[in-house]
């Protein structure tokens, strides 16, 4: 008897699996009614290119004034700089994301114009 109903669990975590496989299957491909109840578009995505988007400015602009300084031997001017540059442009790119923006050119919505 306890074999049976073993035998009859198994066989609806089966079923249950196979559905779930064919929602995560259709969400995917985009063939569900479900709408957007998928995965978030705001959300841990979001908060990691966000995150990326200052670490990398930050990176670039204070690799620019290392090289700077040691090419024009002024340091660490160039480096302060640079730095700080790169601080603004990964502030800025933010702003951006946060505002829709993304990298479209200027600051009027093409919709309005």
């Amino acid at each position: 008897m306890s074999e049976d109903s073993d035998r009859s669990e198994r066989k609806e975590n089966s079923l249950d699996f196979d559905l779930r496989l064919q929602k995560a299957r259709n969400l995917s491909s985009g063939s569900t009614n479900i709408g957007k109840a998928g995965l978030p578009e705001d959300g841990k995505s979001q908060a990691i290119r966000i995150g990326t988007e200052l670490i990398v400015a930050v990176a670039v602009g204070g690799g620019i004034g290392f090289l700077l300084d040691n090419w024009l031997e002024t340091k660490p001017w160039f480096l302060l700089g640079f730095l700080l540059l790169g601080n603004v442009a990964g502030l800025w790119n933010i702003f951006r994301l946060a505002n829709g923006h993304k990298y479209k050119v200027g600051f009027k919505d093409n919709k309005n114009v």
